[in-house]
């Protein structure tokens, strides 16, 4: 649907075995630095049990989850920003991912070794911070002399950007991601300096998730180490999510057959894989949320930005769904369950009638009409 995460990490921490995991694509995983080097990428599944729920009642051919692109991209080194190691694809490749999912080594075993000699997942994480806000603070700087030179066309917005992009220098100076800048400030009633913002393009603007990669013993997530609880302290300060997770045997279990997969689940004391809170996860961060359909052809699920109106949800179907919205019938997934059929939903007057304005909430089920 467009939205992706990039998955990055110093080298040799546990990205690519992850990244298998997630997708079961079999991406290159050794024991060396710079194993990847092209950035693999592979689409997954979200899991959503909503949709089980409704094709046990809206009997259909084929049930479609929606899904999200997850990309593994190089591991990062120092200098990276000057270009040292595979810095400069790196930086490329995830300045073109919508968030990031910064796996950090949160276990000790002598048999693996550590590009820095030594398990310190905070340093870890400021190493790659730091790479990042040099990166960016070389793309302010350049903004910054290229609306210096527009002063003389005396557009009212022009001092007002520069303006932010001088106190955004500072931050990203102090080593503080673009996340946690505070831009709006700025904006007032100029959506001119808003757009100025968003064309910056920033790699530490990005929503960041920070996975933990434990030993099998702390798989459930539930236990805490001294790496674990000093993520969680660091991530604290960001306003970050933390994720929890055993990306060997993640890798292990996504190869199981179901029956095999949920024995070992249950031997664990989880109740599913870890990955699916890392997908969901990344779904929160985004900011999205799945709308359905559901016919006798397909039980789909769609996915959409948090606060879409209908007509815009209608698009992600066909773009003649937007242009030509007329309205839309919607009903909830707890209707549905309560009623047993769509049938009964009308005869219960609990299938609604929406129009252009309508915000569609997060499991909305929903058939559009439209005319172009």
């Amino acid at each position: 649907m467009g939205f992706n995460c990039g998955i990055v990490g110093l080298p040799n921490v546990g990205k690519s075995t992850i990244f298998n995991a997630l997708t079961s694509a079999g991406a290159a995983s050794a024991n060396y630095p710079f194993c990847t080097i092209d950035p693999n990428i592979g689409r997954v599944d979200v899991p959503d049990p909503r949709l089980e729920q409704i094709s046990s009642i809206v009997k259909t051919q084929k049930v479609i989850p929606a899904s999200m692109e997850f990309v593994d991209i190089a591991g990062l080194v120092r200098g990276a920003s000057q270009g040292e190691g595979l810095g400069n694809q790196f930086l490329g490749h995830i300045r073109s991912t919508d968030a990031i999912v910064n796996v950090v080594r949160c276990f000790e075993d002598s048999d693996i070794t550590h590009v820095d000699g030594t398990v310190n997942p905070v340093r870890d994480i400021e190493t790659i911070n730091a790479e990042l806000v040099f990166s960016d603070h070389a793309t302010v700087i350049k903004a910054k002399d290229r609306y210096v030179k527009l002063l003389k066309t005396q557009k009212k917005e022009i001092p007002v950007i520069i303006k932010l992009l001088e106190a955004l220098d500072s931050h990203l100076q102090a080593l503080k991601p673009a996340r946690q800048f505070a831009w709006e400030e700025y904006v007032g009633d100029l959506v001119e300096v808003a757009d100025a913002w968003r064309d910056l393009h920033l790699i530490t603007a990005k929503p960041a998730i920070f996975v933990c990669n434990v030993e099998e013993g702390m798989a459930d997530g539930k236990s805490d180490n001294v790496h674990t609880t000093a993520v969680k302290n660091y991530a604290k300060q960001e306003g970050a999510k933390v994720i929890m997770l055993c990306g060997k045997l993640e890798e292990e279990i996504s190869t199981m057959a179901p029956a095999d997969r949920q024995e070992m689940i249950s031997a664990l004391g989880m109740t599913e894989p870890g990955l699916n809170t890392l997908i969901r996860a990344g779904y929160e961060v985004l900011s999205l949320q799945t709308y359905f359909t559901a016919g006798e052809k397909e039980v789909r699920a769609w996915t959409i930005n948090k606060g879409d109106k209908a007509p815009r949800a209608a698009g992600k179907i066909h773009s003649d769904f937007e242009r030509g919205f007329i309205r839309a019938e919607v009903f909830s997934l707890a209707d549905l369950l309560n009623a047993k059929s769509k049938a009964k939903l009308k005869e219960l007057g609990q299938l609604r009638s929406e129009g252009k304005e309508y915000v569609v909430a997060d499991g909305d089920i929903m058939e559009f009409r439209f005319n172009v």
